[in-house]
């Protein structure tokens, strides 16, 4: 009989209840995507197209906003399309954190549409330009607002159900177009009651809320690049394993890649426990945490033998 020896034992990965359909949440992202990048060009064109009429500075800044997300939704289907690549000797993990730094894309857009709205905002104010159509204006700062809302809602609920950050951030972005619309929606009001000074005022505000967000897009990517998870996670699958029989103690790692969360479970057992019987300690192991992890897809287990005291 093979015995667990004081050295760390081979690990050992278990398939999980918790598997889940890659296929089926690709396609579910690629369509959310798909539908945004359709939902928001639409919406910016009619932004833009009035923008170019009135003179409205916040407004072009918001157009424009929109429109980039075309390019932002081409970057986020290139890291769903490239994180599908299987694992290789090169790559043992794949290529699933192609989607994170997707996220980087949408960060940078994010940070390129503050500096632009800010600008464009000082120089409204310095040229006292005025805007006209300011009805026109309204109406299409009202159109951005639903348009970004209905898209922000869509992808967020597509990328909460599939664990991705990525769609989560572009859906956050989305969100973030509809306040700026909504800025862009208060300075044409306030022009349209005389204050003509309301639409360079209101585009900065808009260039604050698209740093503020901006900001938490940036920290949450990072965040998962740097492998960082919650410590509950940690805590919990440590606890969840020291309480099954036969571990007498337990260390647990973890981390993101991509739409996966991986975690691995070092469990100290008797030294006399044969290998079969670790085995069958890390599969009650891994059905527990599981069970209290339902976001975890991939367990590893590596059992080692502590010598009797």
């Amino acid at each position: 009989m093979h015995l667990i020896t004081g050295t760390r034992d081979p690990a050992t990965s278990f398939p999980l209840p918790t598997a889940i359909d890659d296929g089926d949440e690709r396609r579910r992202a690629n369509r959310a995507v798909a539908v945004g990048a359709v939902g928001l060009a639409l919406t910016g064109l009619i932004e833009f197209v009035v923008a170019l009429l009135s003179g409205s500075a916040a407004l072009l800044g918001d157009a424009l906003h929109n429109l980039s997300d075309v390019t932002t939704s081409a970057v986020v289907f290139g890291g769903f399309w490239s994180s599908r690549r299987v694992a290789t000797s090169r790559y043992p993990y794949g290529l699933e954190r192609a989607e994170d730094l997707a996220g980087i894309g949408v960060a940078l857009v994010i940070w390129a549409s503050a500096v632009f709205a800010g600008w464009e905002s000082v120089e409204k104010l310095l040229r006292h330009s005025p805007t006209q159509q300011v009805g026109w204006g309204i109406g299409a700062a009202l159109v951005g607002i639903l348009g970004n809302q209905l898209v922000a809602r869509y992808k967020l609920v597509v990328g909460r159900r599939i664990q991705s950050s990525t769609l989560i951030a572009d859906a956050r972005h989305s969100w973030l177009d509809g306040l700026s619309s909504a800025g862009a929606l208060l300075g044409l009001c306030g022009v349209a009651v005389g204050w003509e000074w309301a639409d360079g005022v209101a585009g900065i505000l808009v260039t604050g809320f698209i740093c503020h967000v901006g900001w938490e897009v940036t920290s949450d990517i990072g965040h998962r690049l740097l492998d960082g998870v919650d410590p509950a996670v940690i805590e919990t699958a440590e606890s969840v394993a020291a309480d099954v029989e036969g571990v007498i103690h337990a260390h647990a790692r973890a981390r993101w890649t991509g739409r996966t969360l991986r975690v691995e479970v070092e469990g100290w057992v008797a030294s006399d426990t044969s290998v079969a019987d670790a085995d069958r300690i890390g599969r009650r192991v891994a059905d527990r945490v599981s069970a209290r992890l339902p976001q975890m897809r991939s367990f590893t287990w590596a059992a080692r033998g502590v010598p009797p005291g």
